[in-house]
């Protein structure tokens, strides 16, 4: 016991005898203090004394798929600042290969009786992957919000980046170059925001299927992917996230083929160093910043109290253009 309080004590800033205060339910602790000490007692990994384990957490679990990635390290720096402008504490839970699944963090946040969970980029865009544990969430009426498209009927509220807009502005500036074989180097066939912007794409231009390639989001994926793209022909490259792209350069190179002498590329992100890859990537950017606030204005709303309809509401990118798009080849 004397351990908990010390250690609770010095990571609040506090005496033990507050830290005791607070423990026992006692008077003379502000509210702000008391919710920072139940707080650190959350992160320290300390059950609540029973009669506090009604109220829940000021924790919010931020559950992302990866941080290979650098828009999920990006998504978290902005939403976790914001949630600790309002005296929440973002818990990170990251998905490892063979490791901690989704679902067992959910678990795991339950227990800790978080005020929220933020996903980002998890298996709410996935229509063939599993969703009991967002039920579960759903059923214990925990706020819950989802960063980028999801699929339907989950009931949850969203805020998404507009894949629409962001495959019409790459596809227009490759077409602007006289590209006329532009292929898409897209997420796995279930992966909802991948399916939006191949909806877009053949909205806006001719898509055979031989243009269009699926893959997992890394830059060995769009090293595989491109590689029977450039042998179909396709000059033009509009990729559903930079690691793909950055693929997509790599492989081009591997053929001899100078980018964007022969190869014009645009990734989706404009993620961390993208101005300085070789070439520096062109991009479409997501709004970071404005999509963070968002969220967290809306799981903040729940936390409150406040009904938050299940609806998606819509940022709009903005074409970067770089280094890493050209004039079409002649043929």
């Amino acid at each position: 016991m004397t351990r908990r309080l010390a250690e609770v004590a010095k990571k609040v800033g506090v005496s033990e005898a507050t830290v005791s205060r607070v423990l026992n339910n006692k008077p003379g602790v502000s509210q702000a203090t008391r919710q920072s000490v139940l707080s650190a007692l959350d992160v320290l990994g300390y059950e609540r004394p029973t009669l506090l384990r009604g109220e829940r957490a000021r924790l919010v679990g931020l559950v992302l798929p990866e941080l290979q990635n650098p828009i999920f390290p990006a998504f978290a720096e902005v939403i976790g600042g914001a949630l600790a402008q309002l005296g929440l504490t973002p818990v990170l839970c990251t998905q490892t290969k063979g490791g901690v699944s989704e679902a067992d963090y959910v678990d795991l946040l339950l227990q800790q009786q978080v005020s929220g969970v933020v996903f980002a980029g998890g298996l709410y865009a996935q229509a063939d992957a599993p969703h009991g544990h967002y039920e579960r969430l759903a059923d214990r009426n925990i706020p819950v919000v989802l960063v980028n498209a999801a699929i339907e009927h989950l009931g949850f509220p969203g805020v998404s980046c507009d894949d629409a807009v962001a495959v019409e502005q790459a596809w227009r500036h490759l077409s602007s170059l006289g590209h006329e074989r532009i292929g898409l180097v897209l997420g796995p066939g279930d992966h909802q925001p991948s399916a939006r912007k191949l909806a877009a794409a053949r909205a806006v231009g001719d898509v055979p299927d031989a243009y269009v390639a699926r893959t997992m989001f890394s830059i060995e994926g769009g090293h595989a992917a491109a590689t029977g793209l450039i042998e179909a022909g396709v000059t033009g490259f509009v990729c559903a996230s930079d690691p793909l792209a950055l693929g997509v350069v790599r492989a081009a190179r591997r053929k001899g083929l100078d980018v964007p002498g022969r190869i014009s590329v645009v990734g989706y992100d404009d993620s961390a160093l993208m101005n300085c890859t070789e070439p520096p990537l062109t991009t479409v950017r997501q709004p970071i910043e404005a999509m963070g606030r968002a969220v967290v204005d809306l799981l903040s709303a729940q936390i409150d109290g406040s009904a938050v309809a299940p609806r998606e509401l819509l940022f709009e990118p903005e074409l970067v253009v770089r280094g890493s798009t050209a004039q079409a080849p002649r043929p």
